[in-house]
């Protein structure tokens, strides 16, 4: 057991990957520069650099996949995939069943994602809802830097596409790069949550299955359902719920999909109550599958779900708002009563 940072723990599961199979290979906007131990490591020929074309180099990485490498494609920022969704709607989901299993995609996307640190609307989505709907797409957010190294691990292991979403509040790397520096009077050290962006790694690292659910805290009175720094935000919650004799059970999903549906239902049967805390938009995505699920298990738990209404703004104290914080939950846990 060794203590790792959020960013280094998939830099380190990354690196041991890239030593295990010469075939994982790494590129994107400023790669060289951002994960420089792993350039130092493994060279230019393996950690490269690309031009700022998102589709360019996703189409490459799709290529490059089928052509018998493992490639770990990096999108600065999940927004930035906008430009690039073809190569993940119209190919990478797509061809292997399209050539009737002929031909393998193992892709890593990796991208950061999330809020809280004042970067707005065009810089903080996290989109896992929209991925997910596609076909053959793995989507995984890491809370903790245990679940950042099992799972990157496990993504590059992976013959099918995998978009490994870093979430940015936790990734010391990130924020260093997009929020330090930059803003000299503001502070978002109070929103990171301390166990998130640095905590106990086993060692040696392992693969982490994909699709099985975490439980962070037991309670009996309610289960908030979240991932990324939304299981934070439910530990949070659920403290202050446990003053007024609520006691909430924490379920941590890691993963968008594959769903922990067992686990879901688990919880859901347990409890009666049943809150997903979603940072990505609350129409068509994370929360409303949970609700369908348990719908089709025959479970019907009191619900209700926090996420994200509209655009998230710049403004400190509106985008906290926005986001699914630790007052909305417990309103949103109390109205279920």
């Amino acid at each position: 057991m060794t203590v790792m940072k959020y960013g280094q723990a998939i830099d380190a599961a990354l690196g041991e990957a890239m030593a295990r199979d010469d075939r994982v290979v790494t590129w994107g906007e400023d790669v060289r520069l951002i994960h420089r131990d792993l350039l130092a490591r493994f060279g230019p020929d393996r950690v490269s650099d690309t031009s700022i074309s998102e589709s360019a180099f996703l189409y490459a990485g799709v290529g490059a996949a089928m052509g018998g490498l493992r490639p770990v494609v990096e999108i600065m920022l999940i927004d930035f995939l906008a430009v690039a969704w073809s190569a993940i709607a119209n190919a990478a989901s797509k061809y292997r069943d399209f050539s009737g299993g002929s031909w393998e995609v193992p892709l890593v996307v990796r991208a950061g994602c999330g809020g809280w640190y004042g970067d707005g609307g065009q810089h903080e989505q996290t989109l896992w809802g929209q991925l997910s709907a596609y076909p053959n797409i793995n989507v995984v957010c890491p809370s903790t830097p245990a679940d950042a190294a099992g799972l990157m691990l496990a993504a590059v292991e992976s013959d099918e596409v995998v978009v490994f979403l870093e979430h940015q509040l936790l990734s010391e790397q990130w924020m260093d790069y997009l929020a330090g520096g930059r803003r000299p009077t503001v502070s978002f050290a109070h929103l990171v949550p301390p166990d998130g962006a640095e905590g106990d790694v086993p060692l040696p690292l392992e693969p982490l299955p994909l699709g099985r659910a975490a439980l962070r805290r037991q309670g009996s009175d309610v289960v908030l359902v979240s991932l990324g720094v939304g299981a934070h935000r439910c530990l949070e919650a659920a403290q202050v719920l446990a003053e007024s004799g609520i006691e909430a059970s924490v379920l941590d999903l890691r993963s968008v999909y594959p769903l922990d549906t067992d686990a879901l239902l688990d919880q859901a049967r347990g409890t009666g109550r049943l809150v997903v805390v979603d940072e990505d938009y609350v129409r068509g995505g994370l929360s409303g599958e949970i609700a369908a699920r348990l719908l089709e298990a025959g479970v019907a738990p009191k619900y209700a779900r926090v996420a994200v209404e509209g655009t998230i703004p710049f403004a400190p104290h509106l985008e906290y708002a926005a986001l699914p914080n630790a007052e909305r939950i417990v309103t949103a846990v109390k109205a279920l009563e």
